[in-house]
């Protein structure tokens, strides 16, 4: 008799209706391809899987194998063919390589906004650069009275050239101006009325408003006079029981003009005196030193705001001060220190990076002789014409080789901006490199800069692409690698 039955084995491959082969570390499948997708420990097994094991923590490099896998038995169910071990961990090791790339980098700033909110606002001085690492290397006296050996004020650290720089009695230091305009109304003014002209209930970047701030200081907002026209009566049929303060906001990022009229300062701080009500403002960029020495326009200056009778000034670091960014609040003692004790400080201070920047910072405009040159945002801002030409020229035709055939890239007149709010109806006369093509559309271009390491962020103005050189020195720093 003949035995018609086959092997156990052969029968679950016929009964299956499947045929399974493996050659060459490839596997296919006839009826479904996610048999053939090798498992992690297979692949971590092999040399390349153990290499990326090595070098990388092994459960990451599990968890970015794991999402290469993923990826394969999704297209496995439209029939793609299942690559050969060895290609699937050069997958992992790209994933993993393009993973480790830092996600804040460093870009080339073509904009022609000097202070760019999106871009990190000011470039650092080299001492505050030298500062920040020093700090960031080890320990510091952030909180130590090395005199004594007892427990210090880091606000302290500052307190002597913030005295010296706007003449100030006291200074506290948080991690904006926003933060610093919320720590002020909720100590000052929380469930009590703040008196404010509705011409300068300001939007700050990002959509959020002076109002808000209010809001959620619990301060409550008594609105004055119109958008275009306060004057002195309307502050003064304002103040009453419930009026805890007065606050004056610089409108650094808008103007109006035609018919207006404001108060100003000095008669503001009359009134507060008159009323038992302190007066504070909100300068918002910044400006300790006026920059009409530069040939740039005149903003309000710290000191000038103090010497008027402030009793409260608030302003950024990182705008036209030129250092890290944090808020900066000068005043009299006695209101600095109810800021000082306000447990919402603790929330919002600044860590030792920011304080050494800002030290070191603040340490230039008292010592050094030449600020313009020393200070990086003032070195931005008055940079001459005749510079960047020169650079637009040494630099088009390194952009046109990088770009390729059917480019046209030539350097045209343009026009700049300080940035971040500050002084916005005064542009900046500055060069560009205009770039097109007749079929590349300029957008499509921008994203080619971008797209580079280190990225190039210009912008695009009537169709074509620019790249602005108020903040670029060296001309070969936009003959990048282009896609």
């Amino acid at each position: 008799m003949f035995n018609l039955t086959p092997p156990r084995r052969e029968q679950a491959r016929l009964s299956s209706g499947r045929a399974v082969r493996h050659h060459a570390g490839v596997a296919t499948s006839t009826t479904n391809p996610r048999r053939a997708i090798p498992s992690v420990e297979r692949l971590l097994r092999a040399a390349a899987g153990a290499a990326l094991a090595a070098r990388y923590r092994r459960e990451h490099v599990v968890e970015t194998t794991r999402m290469v896998l993923d990826d394969l038995r999704r297209a496995a169910t439209d029939g793609a063919r299942v690559p050969a071990d060895a290609e699937i961990l050069e997958r992992v090791r790209l994933r993993l390589e393009g993973g480790s790339t830092p996600r804040l980098m460093r870009v080339i700033n073509a904009t022609g906004v000097v202070l760019h909110t999106n871009l990190g606002r000011a470039p650092l001085a080299e001492e505050a650069i030298a500062a920040l690492t020093a700090a960031a290397r080890g320990a510091v006296n952030l909180e130590l009275d090395l005199e004594s050996g007892r427990r210090g004020d880091r606000d302290a650290l500052l307190a002597e050239d913030l005295r010296a720089l706007t003449g100030a009695e006291a200074s506290l230091v948080v991690n904006n101006n926003a933060a610093a305009v919320l720590l002020l109304l909720d100590t000052l003014a929380r469930d009590r009325e703040v008196v404010v002209s509705r011409g300068e209930l300001i939007e700050i970047g990002g959509a959020f408003r002076m109002p808000d701030i209010m809001a959620g200081s619990g301060a409550r907002l008594h609105e004055v006079g119109t958008t275009n026209r306060t004057h002195a009566e309307d502050y003064r049929r304002a103040i009453g029981p419930d009026t805890a303060l007065l606050l004056k906001v610089h409108t650094s990022n808008f103007r109006i003009v035609g018919f207006t009229a404001s108060v100003e300062l000095a008669e503001l701080v009359a009134m507060g005196r008159a009323a038992g009500v302190p007066v504070a403002e909100d300068l918002g960029s910044g400006a300790l030193v006026d920059l009409a020495a530069w040939g740039l326009p005149r903003e309000p200056v710290v000191s000038e705001r103090i010497a008027a009778g402030a009793d409260v000034v608030t302003f950024s670091g990182d705008k036209l001060l030129g250092g890290p960014q944090a808020g900066v609040i000068v005043g009299r003692r006695n209101l600095v220190a109810r800021l000082a004790s306000n447990p919402l400080r603790r929330a919002l201070r600044p860590d030792k990076l920011t304080m050494a920047a800002l030290g070191a910072t603040l340490r230039l405009y008292r010592e050094s002789p030449d600020l313009g040159a020393a200070l990086p945002t003032l070195r931005l801002l008055t940079r001459s014409v005749a510079e960047m030409e020169a650079v637009g020229r040494a630099a088009a035709p390194l952009v046109a080789t990088r770009l390729g055939a059917g480019y046209r890239v030539e350097v045209v007149a343009a026009d700049g901006e300080v940035g971040s709010g500050a002084v916005p109806d005064v542009p900046l006369p500055s060069r560009a490199l205009a770039i097109d093509h007749p079929e590349v559309p300029a957008e499509r271009i921008a994203a080619r800069f971008r797209a580079a390491r280190p990225p190039v962020i210009g912008r695009v103005r009537e169709g074509r692409f620019l790249l602005d050189l108020r903040a670029v020195f060296d001309p070969h720093e936009l003959a990048v690698e282009l896609g």
